[in-house]
């Protein structure tokens, strides 16, 4: 059992028969009444963000996991494949326990939080900040055509679809944000 003083970001707690990884945390000590500390959750399970309050002194359930690096090798209908970058051991997991499938490549590492309480049990799957794909498919770009924010959708070689500037061509290679699926910058090889 920990305390509300062991509080920190990274940290996963069992909250509400769940584990919540704490993103966010802030003691407040008002000038009338008790201390405080304010956390926004995140649930690993579901991924949904719920914010917390938790008095001075609170216990709460710490839960001990680790993490993995783990290579994407391809997926089967919902089902996606992993390999895990130390000792290649294969594990499966279902389309719904990831945040942006769409944007996994072939090859492509990603961190898989486990549970090291329960026997190693894959909790979530942390993409990279960003991912670099090659646009499949878009209306040609015109050049020179900078100028405004005007945007046009493209489809990204694994399939899913991203809003471009109107200057981005078939073929192009280009940095999608993971955590919002938009476009970030055109990348030059």
């Amino acid at each position: 059992m920990a305390s509300t003083s062991d509080i920190r970001n990274g940290l996963c707690i069992r909250y509400n028969h769940d584990i919540y990884k704490i993103i966010e945390f802030l003691h407040v000590k008002p000038g009338k009444g008790p201390a405080f500390v304010r956390t926004k959750l995140r649930s690993v399970t579901t991924g949904k963000v719920i914010d917390n309050t938790f008095s001075a002194g609170h216990k709460i359930e710490d839960v001990r996991v680790e993490t993995h690096q783990f290579q994407y090798l391809y997926n089967e209908g919902d089902t996606f494949h992993f390999m895990n970058t130390d000792d290649y051991t294969q594990i499966t997991l279902q389309k719904d326990t990831l945040d942006a499938p769409d944007l996994l490549k072939e090859g492509e590492v990603v961190t898989v939080i486990m549970n090291a309480e329960e026997g190693m049990m894959p909790l979530s799957v942390e993409m990279p900040a960003s991912v670099i794909l090659e646009v499949a498919h878009t209306e040609p770009g015109v050049k020179g055509n900078t100028a405004t924010n005007a945007m046009k959708p493209a489809t990204m070689e694994t399939g899913a679809t991203v809003m471009v500037p109107l200057f981005i061509n078939e073929g192009d290679k280009i940095k999608v944000e993971t955590e919002k699926g938009t476009y970030k910058e055109r990348v030059k090889e």
